[in-house]
C-alpha cells in the first residue's frame, strides 16, 4: 500500500522544483505589479501613498494608453498576417525535395538568429532618411524622386517596424509550419495523386487540414510575442512620430522609467498582462475545442 501511494506522488515531486522555478521567476513579479499598482509611486517627488484601484479608473481615462493599445493591436495583425503567408509558403517550398535543402533553410534561419536589438539597428540604417540603402535603391529605379523618411512619417514609421519585425519573425513561423509538415504522411499525397487530384486540391483537402493544429500554434505563440514587442519599436522609432508607434510594452516602459511613475506604470503591466492572458485563453478555448471534435 506504501509503494502505490508514493508511486502515485512521484509525478508531484517530480514537477514541484518546476514550479517552484516558475513560481519564483513568473508569478512572483506579477503578484508584486499588482501590489504596486494599488500605490501612487513616483520616485521623483519621493510619493508613495496607497490609492487602491485609482491607477485603473485613471488608465480607462487615458488616451495615450488606448493610443498605444490601437497601436498594438495593428501591430500584431499586419505583422502576423503577412508572417502565416510568408511563413507558409517558404514551409512549403522548403518542404519539397530540392537540391541544397539543407543550405536554403540555414540561410532563411539566419534572421531569427540575430539578436533583436542588431537587426532593429541594421534596418535602422536601411530607413535612414540621408544615406539609408532603402532610399537609395529606389531612386536608383526610379520609384521616388527625393528621400523618402520612413521612420520619421506619421503614414510610414509604423509600417517600416512592421517590415523589420516581419523580416526578423518569419523565419520562427517557417520552422514551426516546416515541422508541421514534415509529420504529414506522405502516403495521402501519393493516394491522392493517384486518384488524379491536383496541386490545389492536395493543399486544400491534405495538407491545410492536418497542418491546422501546427497554424494555430504558431499564430498564438507569434501573437502573444507580437503583443509584447518593445525593442524594434524602441531602437527604430522610440514611439514616435507623435507617439504613432507607441506600443504597450513601450508606454509602460516609459511610465516605468523614464516618469519613474512606478503605480501607474504597474497597473499597465498587469493590463498588459491580462489582456494577453484573456487573448491566449479565448485563443485556446474557441481553436482548441474544434480541435477536439474533430
Amino acid at each position: 500500500m506504501t509503494k502505490l501511494f508514493d508511486h502515485a506522488k512521484a509525478p508531484y515531486l517530480l514537477i514541484l522544483p518546476s514550479i517552484l522555478v516558475i513560481t519564483a521567476v513568473a508569478f512572483y513579479p506579477i503578484l508584486k505589479a499588482a501590489y504596486l499598482s494599488l500605490f501612487e509611486i513616483n520616485l521623483k517627488f519621493n510619493v508613495n501613498n496607497f490609492i487602491g484601484i485609482a491607477n485603473y479608473f485613471q488608465l480607462l481615462q487615458d488616451n495615450s494608453f488606448f493610443n498605444a493599445l490601437l497601436n498594438t493591436l495593428y501591430f500584431v495583425g499586419v505583422s502576423l498576417f503577412f508572417e502565416l503567408i510568408l511563413g507558409l509558403l517558404i514551409a512549403l517550398v522548403i518542404n519539397q525535395p530540392l537540391k541544397g535543402k539543407g543550405l536554403v533553410k540555414a540561410v532563411i534561419l539566419i534572421p531569427w538568429a540575430i539578436p533583436t536589438v542588431v537587426s532593429a539597428k541594421m534596418w535602422k540604417w536601411i530607413f535612414n532618411y540621408d544615406y539609408g540603402i532603402l532610399n537609395y535603391l529606389l531612386k536608383f529605379l526610379h520609384l521616388i524622386s527625393d528621400n523618402w523618411n520612413w521612420l520619421g512619417s506619421k503614414t510610414f514609421a509604423m509600417n517600416s517596424a512592421i517590415l523589420a519585425e516581419i523580416w526578423k519573425t518569419t523565419p520562427f513561423m517557417v520552422l514551426l509550419l516546416f515541422a508541421g509538415l514534415q509529420v504529414i504522411p506522405e502516403d495521402l499525397y501519393k493516394s491522392a495523386k493517384v486518384d488524379g487530384a491536383g496541386v490545389w486540391y492536395r493543399f486544400w483537402h491534405i495538407t491545410l487540414p492536418l497542418l491546422k493544429p501546427t497554424l494555430l500554434v504558431a499564430v498564438l505563440f507569434r501573437a502573444l510575442d507580437a503583443f509584447r514587442v518593445f525593442d524594434v519599436i524602441f531602437v527604430l522609432t522610440g514611439g514616435g512620430p507623435a507617439d504613432t508607434t507607441e506600443v504597450l510594452s513601450l508606454y509602460t516602459y516609459k511610465q516605468l522609467f523614464s516618469l519613474s511613475n512606478f503605480g501607474y506604470g504597474s497597473a499597465l503591466a498587469v493590463v498588459t498582462f491580462v489582456c494577453v492572458m484573456v487573448f491566449s485563453s479565448l485563443f485556446i478555448k474557441l481553436f482548441g475545442l474544434s480541435l477536439e471534435t474533430r
